[in-house]
């Protein structure tokens, strides 16, 4: 599975959460204002993701509707385990060790996922 840019990323997001769309209805999906791509700009990363293998489509005369082939959940798998690979030695330890230390997670959710795995 190849990487995706931040903007297929966005593009992505946008068709889970749709799970089937046009081009124009993934530009209306597209929140900020300032951040909204051109059309035409859309319409190639688009492309490029069904290039990618992660989107298909069903034609409807000149038009396509778009839909994810990939699910978010095995994107998510991937990217998690390679951004634990890349950044944190594949060490999971180091991963959580890293969120205590910037204050993202709190001893009282780590005693939650402790619980969590020790009934699993």
């Amino acid at each position: 599975m190849e990487k995706l840019t931040n903007k297929e990323e966005e593009v992505m997001k946008i068709l889970w959460k749709l799970e089937k769309a046009f081009v124009k209805e993934v530009l209306e999906a597209f929140e900020a204002e300032g951040d909204k791509p051109h059309y035409n700009t859309l319409s190639t990363i688009i492309r490029n993701l069904e290039d990618k293998g992660y989107v298909g489509h069903k034609a409807f005369g000149k038009t396509h509707q778009y839909f994810p082939m990939v699910a978010i959940e095995e994107y998510r798998k991937r990217f998690i385990s390679s951004a634990i690979e890349d950044y944190f030695n594949n060490s999971y330890k180091s991963l959580v060790s890293f969120f205590a230390k910037e204050e993202k997670i709190s001893a009282e959710e780590l005693r939650e996922i402790l619980e969590k795995i020790e009934k699993s």
